[in-house]
């Protein structure tokens, strides 16, 4: 990928990068956050529209909602990307996307000085099945954090019903 663009026509945003010469917003250069602890991060990620009982991503979200300072879910991918670029958000991850809905994102976030590879910290595809992204200083603790999950090594258990009427 050597350029990209997403149109956000509800704020009049266009983001555009092209390979060696930056990210903008409405022809602005834009960076990453300097957010360098999860802690103090806010994330994103998606769910399938489809088949969503089967998505194993309520496990990595329970997991992030926890530890992060805050997790949305606002249901574009290309803008939830663009905003890791632009520095709105710190990191992001979700399984099973297409390669047109984050091909421009990722080229925005690697030219804004963040970086992305799959859940298991290996260089990310296209069509790789996981993505995870990030301004780069909060992406090792991402990606431990997924290596628990993976692992079924879960760090905050999830609550139960009747602890909640209690």
């Amino acid at each position: 990928v050597v350029a990209g663009v997403v149109y956000d026509p509800l704020r009049d945003e266009f983001f555009s990068a092209e390979k060696g010469n930056g990210a903008y917003l409405n022809n602005r250069r834009i960076r990453v956050s300097s957010v360098d602890r999860l802690s103090e991060g806010l994330l994103a990620t998606g769910f399938p529209s489809r088949n969503r009982h089967r998505d194993v991503n309520v496990y990595f979200y329970h997991q992030m909602a926890m530890l992060a300072h805050g997790v949305r879910r606002a249901g574009s991918a290309a803008l939830d990307l663009c905003y890791v670029a632009a520095g709105r958000l710190d990191g992001f991850w979700e399984f099973h996307l297409n390669p047109w809905d984050i091909a421009a994102g990722l080229l925005l976030i690697a030219e804004a000085g963040g970086c992305y590879t799959d859940m298991r910290g290996r260089p990310h595809q296209l069509r790789s099945p996981q993505l995870a992204a990030s301004n780069g200083l909060i992406h090792e603790e991402m990606l431990g954090l997924f290596a628990d999950v993976f692992a079924d090594r879960i760090r905050v258990p999830l609550p139960t019903v009747s602890s909640a009427t209690q």
